[in-house]
């Protein structure tokens, strides 16, 4: 048959017995990615635009692991591989310490759920996924309760940033921004134009506009 030929050129088949783990370890990765994604992650930065970028990261970082596993890898090219996540940087804005981890945890769960061999059993790798899901949680809502925001500013008063007055640069912080701050630090100061870098830091869970957050 035309078809049957095309497939023995092309060197495909329709089917192999590979098609039933694919499909098993593709609902666990989907289903760790989503805890930790929807369930850990969202309620604590209520920040939707990088859901999109970990699942669709974590599913495309298991297929390509889960098609070169059949390649069997060596050592170099699982360096290399890291090598190419390593490289991956979003130039467009600046992604904080915290979303980065998040990232790297889901290409990390999603390696483990795509490369892993037959000598790894059916409990370990739930029993991974299991850790990470419960460490992650952990961290985000028995260990650091309350998330800290750090955001930088222009400020203009630079006879205010000594250290005798960090106190009336405090409350002047906090009355022109309305936020409350928890600490702040002094970053570049520009002599020339009379102004400095500060950085601020609060908890989201202090400010008064946490009430009107969607609840979801």
């Amino acid at each position: 048959m035309p078809i049957n030929l095309a497939l023995d050129f092309l060197d495909l088949s329709w089917f192999s017995d590979d098609i039933y783990v694919l499909a098993f370890r593709l609902l666990i990765n989907l289903f760790f990615s989503l805890v930790i994604i929807r369930f850990i992650y969202y309620p604590k930065t209520r920040r939707k635009d990088y859901l999109f970028t970990y699942f669709l990261i974590g599913l495309i970082t298991f297929f390509l692991c889960f098609a070169l596993k059949k390649m069997d890898l060596d050592l170099g090219m699982g360096l290399g591989l890291f090598a190419i996540f390593g490289i991956i940087r979003y130039r467009t804005t600046t992604v904080e310490i915290k979303e980065m981890t998040y990232l790297f945890i889901i290409i990390g769960i999603s390696v483990i759920n795509g490369l892993s061999n037959g000598e790894l059993s059916l409990m370990e790798l739930l029993f991974l996924n299991v850790v990470i899901a419960l460490l992650t949680f952990g961290l985000e809502f028995l260990w650091l309760i309350k998330h800290e925001t750090k955001k930088t500013i222009i400020y203009e008063k630079i006879e205010l940033i000594k250290p005798e007055n960090y106190n009336e640069m405090l409350a002047d912080l906090q009355a022109r921004t309305g936020l409350k701050i928890n600490r702040f630090e002094v970053g570049n100061i520009d002599f020339l134009n009379d102004t400095a870098e500060v950085n601020i830091f609060f908890f989201d869970e202090d400010q008064s506009y946490s009430n009107y957050l969607p609840k979801e």
